[in-house]
């Protein structure tokens, strides 16, 4: 996982929003964070996990 730094400084919450949703966007297990300081956004935290299936074997 890479990490992006965007300023989310002087952004509206529609901005703020879009970033979530961006976020969210495609993730089928995992988390997104959200970290608020001063009551300001500062952190948008998307963790992914990914699940490996194994082969079913059928006993005939």
């Amino acid at each position: 996982m890479t990490a992006t730094l965007r300023n989310l400084e002087g952004q509206d919450e529609a901005s703020i929003l879009r970033e979530i949703q961006t976020a969210l966007h495609g993730l089928k297990f995992g988390s997104v964070e959200i970290t608020v300081h001063n009551g300001q956004v500062v952190q948008i935290e998307r963790k992914e996990k990914i699940r490996l299936q194994q082969p079913s074997t059928k006993n005939s």
